[in-house]
């Protein structure tokens, strides 16, 4: 690969991942430079021609114009088919294919254009016309398309052309242009004449190169610059836009909080409401007392659970957890010896298996045991008396894995993505549970989507529930981007 083909060294302040997708709008437009490089030629072809006409008209039988329009027609025919190889890269698709072609293209054009001005100066008087001056202009166009050591690698071979002329006709090997009257006899065999010509030849091409790679580079520096700053202002933009979304979730995830919360909560604060007017206004006699007592408990505990799960919900969606490395077999554990009574007073066999060395998770500890809990309360809740209830805990490579599974009523399959919307209940858990919230299994998802994971229910009616849940391994470092 060449200096060309890599990146420029203009680019190595930038981050590695910028580096290897930015390239400036120089570099990036080096194939459509290539029509302004053969259009420059031919302009080049016409003035030859002009200058050719115009110098036998001065000197008359001075240069070999034979040889001189060979050459430049020559050049005028290579052009041509310079522009023909061009209409074919500008038709390749992939950019960076399409670019590296292209600078490949230009170096063999550059290279032949110096071997044709050589010859071109051979015929028109070799070290005593001052139209050398040409070469720079080569020089020029190297270090605008291409890399600065290709520019100086450029100067090398020009002068080494130039040089091989120059000596070829100073040893006699090849015949010298004798420009009669526009030069002195001999001078082109004296040392002194190459001493001096080719020290200012060299000097020139030097600075014409050194002038013009300075002038590229800033450029090329510049115009990268303003692609990393371009996609700078892109990459915020888009996290702007993202901040904009989510603070747009936010405030709706609140209307609808409010909404909710309103609309649950009033229900059994209008019949705790009712019971108490009742008693205040004496329509219930002592005897009858305790009983709407207890169904004001009932209703005020109820309305206690509604409050935690809205509260519960709220956190999660306003992402206030405490995040810690959570040991979930040992959550699930002291939950399990939580549940056990009510499993034991509905006479459910109540069996746990958890796999040996399950990882620990990055996670709200609260949140897991709120998992846990709502999984198998609610397979308590909703399994016949006599039943069974099965709660495993294993680990893969990645993740975790756990399931609640219950011989209870059983979940239809056209409610089963519905259960975990929120407030949603089916008809059959409102015959078992009238006044269950409706948001258990909603909260269980968000707490579990949020940490990385996923859950999924299995069931049929009348045959039970398997709830699954997979959740990502903190022991396992993330996949690189």
């Amino acid at each position: 690969m060449t200096q060309d083909e890599r990146p420029q060294d203009t680019a190595s302040h930038l981050p590695a991942k910028a580096v290897a997708g930015l390239r400036s709008p120089i570099e990036a437009e080096v194939a459509e430079r290539l029509a302004w490089l053969i259009r420059l030629r031919w302009l080049a072809v016409v003035g030859t021609l002009a200058a050719i006409a115009a110098a036998d008209q001065m000197v008359p039988g001075v240069l070999p114009l034979g040889a001189l329009i060979a050459t430049t027609g020559f050049i005028a025919a290579y052009n041509l088919g310079f522009h023909l190889v061009a209409r074919r890269l500008a038709g390749i698709r992939d950019e960076a294919r399409r670019a590296l072609y292209a600078r490949r293209f230009i170096h063999f054009q550059v290279v032949l254009d110096l071997l044709c001005l050589t010859v071109l100066l051979h015929f028109a008087g070799g070290i005593d016309t001052p139209f050398w001056a040409f070469y720079v202009l080569h020089i020029i166009i190297a270090s605008i398309l291409l890399s600065p050591q290709s520019a100086y690698a450029y100067v090398a071979v020009a002068a080494v052309f130039y040089g091989a002329m120059v000596l070829l006709e100073f040893f006699g090997i090849i015949p010298h242009v004798y420009l009669n009257g526009l030069a002195c006899p001999g001078y082109y065999a004296r040392w002194t004449t190459l001493l001096s010509t080719g020290s200012a030849f060299l000097a020139t091409l030097f600075f014409s190169a050194w002038m013009a790679t300075s002038i590229s580079t800033r450029l090329r520096a510049r115009d990268l610059e303003l692609v990393r700053l371009n996609v700078e202002l892109e990459r915020r933009a888009e996290e702007l836009s993202k901040l904009n979304r989510r603070l747009q979730e936010i405030d709706e995830a609140r209307k609808r909080f409010v909404r909710v919360a309103a609309h649950e909560l009033r229900a059994p604060v209008a019949a705790i409401q009712s019971y108490v007017r009742l008693i205040l206004s004496g329509y219930v006699p002592a005897e009858k007392q305790e009983e709407i007592l207890t169904r004001v408990e009932q209703r005020a505990l109820e309305l206690l659970d509604r409050i935690n799960d809205l509260l519960i919900l709220s956190r999660i969606q306003e992402h206030v957890e405490k995040r810690e490395q959570v040991n979930v077999a040992e959550v699930l554990q002291k939950v399990v010896e939580l549940m056990r009574p009510a499993a034991e007073e509905k006479r459910l066999r109540l069996q746990v298996e958890i796999e040996p060395d399950v990882p620990p998770i990055l996670a709200d500890r609260e949140q897991i045991q709120h998992v846990w809990m709502n999984l198998i309360s609610n397979a308590i809740k909703y399994t016949p008396a006599g039943g069974y209830i099965e709660v495993t805990l294993s680990h893969r490579p990645t993740s975790i894995i756990g399931s609640v599974r219950d011989s209870g009523i059983g979940i239809a399959p056209e409610d089963q993505e519905k259960i975990f919307q929120e407030f949603y209940r089916t008809e059959e858990a409102k015959q078992i549970a009238p006044h269950g919230t409706g948001l258990g299994l909603s909260i269980v998802k968000q707490i579990v989507e949020g940490l990385g994971g996923r859950i999924w229910v299995s069931s049929a009616p009348g045959k039970g529930a398997k709830f699954t849940f997979v959740l990502p391994r903190s022991d396992v470092a993330a996949p690189a981007e």
